[in-house]
């Protein structure tokens, strides 16, 4: 085989399900053999930040890789911020670019596409990525290949492969499996330990669950780990959408001033915060109505576990829970009792089937008529289609649609929660059905569509269907809610409902209540092309949640009187 199928094959084998790309003549060659050869389906889009923010999304659904193939320079740079966005946000996508040939990189003229130098792009992604090489031998690129890959599964954290064009037909020997480092039994042991200990010190241990557990595909195993614990579970911003498919699903997400008071109370004043694969940033944590003090929380994340002053290095958090799981069930089994039993002092007969978690009910019942649009209303509205329909995942960008969707039922969702890109929405939504083969609702706002709603362009080539809202208030209405006076953020009126027809689909533009109701009623039972339901909001119109984070930012940052 050449160097391109091996490449291919291994990225099979380590869990990739599709190429989103964007051929260009550094390229050209390589996506010769990506069709030819079918070893991985190609699902080409419009634009290089579509590809990346599919990628992205689709393996945040599914785990394994994602895989994004750009060629070099013009295509490559282009990508960039949705890369960058994965590495913020720690989802692995394999970002493969084409390039230069040896003789043409050795002509001494400028080459198209090249920067400042030939190597101008390889020095750009390292600083995105968390691994990087150049298949410019065909010797040394199965260990390089290996190797990459290898870290990229580690850290769930995008990686840079840059394929010379005239590398792609060369022979080649298969890329070795991956290597495993092992773990470290008895620092592993000694962490599970600590951590046992403190959280039966904890009169209110708490546990939050935070990306790295989709990432790594924990989300099974913390469930049954929070259920044998016995204490209650939440998500933290960037984690809404964790656990839905469990038999343990969380309390609610926190929210800090935003968000449920007694939640966010429950998590601020706990004495034993346990944090699953949260990253801690100020999306999560900035708006907290006090400071929590995380000398005494448990932090496990980035493969460490810190608690206190140190920190256990080289603890997976795959390894952590599964060793935590162990020892609570052996606990369990030999007639011990929850840690949430032992913290209060009490002993009871053990019920390892208990769980504390009592999920808030969301908004449900809109009333079909004429009154006017809110973000709150359709927040509901989708309640209700979900409830007749079943659950949809959602794909959100970010603004008023991603705070709306946190007043919707606990589903699958992905949205840039940290790194907070606009245009993310739409090619995700398209990356969430190519990965789960589920026809999602797209959240995204009209400055947000503006970018890369033209994506819905493709749905018809490759069988997607999604059901896209757009909050269409003529805004960056987000920014206006930070800066009011601006009239930079006032946007026309583009009418997009009208443009889904030429893209491919259907488009419906509603005012009031009822007509979002049927609206939605009428996408659910169309299958076979996407529906574009433009929902018109006045200005100034905001969603409960993103009305009280602003009211927090703005408390927490005013310079004192």
């Amino acid at each position: 085989m050449n160097l391109a199928e091996q490449l291919l094959h291994a990225l099979a084998r380590e869990g990739a399900g599709e190429i989103f790309g964007i051929p260009g003549d550094f390229a050209l060659p390589f996506f010769k053999v990506i069709e030819e050869s079918g070893i991985l389906p190609l699902r080409t889009l419009s634009h290089e930040p579509g590809v990346g923010f599919a990628a992205d999304a689709a393996v945040r659904y599914r785990g394994g890789l994602g895989v994004a193939a750009v060629t070099y320079g013009a295509g490559a740079f282009n990508i960039v911020n949705p890369v960058a966005g994965a590495y913020a946000e720690k989802s692995p996508v394999v970002v493969i670019s084409g390039a230069p040939g040896r003789r043409e990189s050795a002509s001494g003229l400028r080459l198209h596409h090249q920067t400042r130098t030939l190597g101008s792009q390889f020095t750009v992604f390292r600083e995105i990525t968390c691994d990087q090489a150049r298949l410019d031998d065909a010797q040394s690129a199965p260990a390089d290949i290996a190797r990459v890959l290898a870290s990229c599964k580690r850290e769930s954290r995008p990686v840079y492969l840059e394929l010379p064009r005239d590398m792609v037909d060369v022979p080649c020997e298969a890329v070795p499996p991956l290597a495993v480092v092992p773990d470290d039994q008895e620092v592993l042991a000694a962490c599970v330990d600590e951590t046992l200990e403190r959280l039966r010190a904890a009169r209110s241990p708490v546990m939050m669950v935070g990306v790295e557990v989709r990432r790594f595909g924990l989300e099974k195993a913390v469930g049954e780990l929070a259920r044998r614990l016995g204490i209650p579970l939440v998500t933290s911003m960037m984690g809404r959408g964790l656990l839905v498919d469990t038999s343990t699903p969380p309390l609610g997400t926190y929210l800090g001033l935003a968000g449920d008071p007694g939640l966010s109370d429950k998590v601020e004043r706990s004495d034993g915060l346990f944090l699953l694969g949260v990253i801690l940033s100020d999306t999560n944590f900035g708006v907290s109505a006090r400071a929590i003090d995380f000398r005494r929380a448990v932090l496990a994340a980035d493969g460490e576990v810190t608690m206190g002053y140190h920190t256990y290095s080289g603890v997976r958090l795959g390894a952590f829970v599964a060793a935590l799981l162990e020892r609570v069930a052996g606990a369990v089994d030999a007639g011990s009792a929850p840690v949430a039993a032992l913290a209060s002092g009490n002993a009871p007969d053990p019920q390892p089937d208990a769980q504390p978690n009592a999920p808030a009910a969301f908004p449900r019942g809109l009333v079909a008529d004429d009154t006017a649009l809110t973000p709150g209303a359709i927040a509901m509205a989708i309640n209700d289609l979900m409830a007749r329909h079943g659950k949809f995942p959602l794909a959100c960008d970010i603004g008023d649609c991603l705070f709306t969707a946190f007043d919707i039922d606990h589903t699958v969702l992905v949205a840039p929660g940290y790194y907070a890109t606009m245009g993310f929405g739409v090619p995700a939504g398209l990356g969430l059905q190519e990965a789960s083969g589920r026809r999602p609702i797209i959240m995204v706002g009209d400055g947000a569509f503006q970018m890369t709603g033209w994506e819905l362009g493709n749905c018809m080539r490759y069988g997607w269907d999604p059901i896209v809202v757009v909050f269409n208030n003529r805004s960056w209405e987000m920014l206006r809610t930070f800066q009011p006076e601006s009239k930079f953020n006032d946007l026309d009126d583009w009418h997009f409902a009208d443009a889904a027809r030429a893209l491919g689909g259907t488009g419906v533009r509603v005012h009031t209540q009822r007509e979002l109701v049927d609206a939605l009623e009428v996408a659910a039972v169309q299958r076979g092309r996407f529906v574009l339901i433009e929902v018109m909001l006045e200005r100034g119109a905001l969603s409960p949640t993103l009305a009280r984070f602003v009211s927090a930012v703005r408390r927490l940052t005013q310079p004192p009187a």
